[in-house]
């Protein structure tokens, strides 16, 4: 039986637990490597999407103030905006987390977990861990197949073969709201 399509607003939710996740990995990397400010709340970041997206729109309009460029260039980076899924993007974090000297969380699957909380842990239960798991290393293997067309396509099979269920304590904490 086929798939039903993610909904928009399901879709824009998993977009906020990329980033997310994202954010916990940089955090955790640590160095240069460093989110420049505090995990925005899903209000804060929808917000800050609507105006990155407005932004993006003048770019294409042409009717942008000077600046434009680097305050939309400034938001993508807030919003680690396509992070996971921009292998362009996933290469270059790669290659400044080699320069860092690495981590075990970009090896180990048991420490990525630990990137998850301990109730996201217990929601998704240990099968649900590791397909997360899957998905975002995956997602990272990207970095090395980067000029490899071939193998990009088989990276792309890997990724959108993992569904992502929507998991992380932010969303859980906005349901209950």
């Amino acid at each position: 039986m086929p798939s039903t399509p993610p909904s928009p607003v399901s879709e824009l939710l998993l977009e906020y637990q990329h980033y997310i996740v994202a954010y916990r990995l940089r955090r955790t990397l640590g160095g240069g490597l460093t989110p420049a400010g505090a995990q925005l709340s899903l209000g804060e970041y929808g917000l800050a999407r609507n105006q990155r997206q407005a932004l993006a729109r003048q770019m294409i309009s042409r009717a942008c103030a000077p600046g434009t460029l680097s305050r939309l260039d400034a938001m993508t980076d807030t919003l680690m905006f396509g992070f996971w899924h921009n292998p362009a993007q996933v290469a270059d974090f790669v290659r400044a987390a080699i320069r860092q000297g690495g981590h075990p969380a970009l090896e180990q699957p048991a420490v990525f977990a630990e990137l998850l909380s301990a109730a996201e842990r217990a929601r998704l239960g240990p099968d649900g861990v590791s397909r997360i798991i899957r998905h975002y290393y995956a997602c990272l293997a990207t970095a090395a197949l980067y000029t490899n067309p071939h193998g990009m396509d088989e990276a792309w099979a890997r990724i959108e073969a993992e569904t992502v269920p929507l998991f992380v304590d932010e969303l859980a904490a906005a349901e209950r709201r």
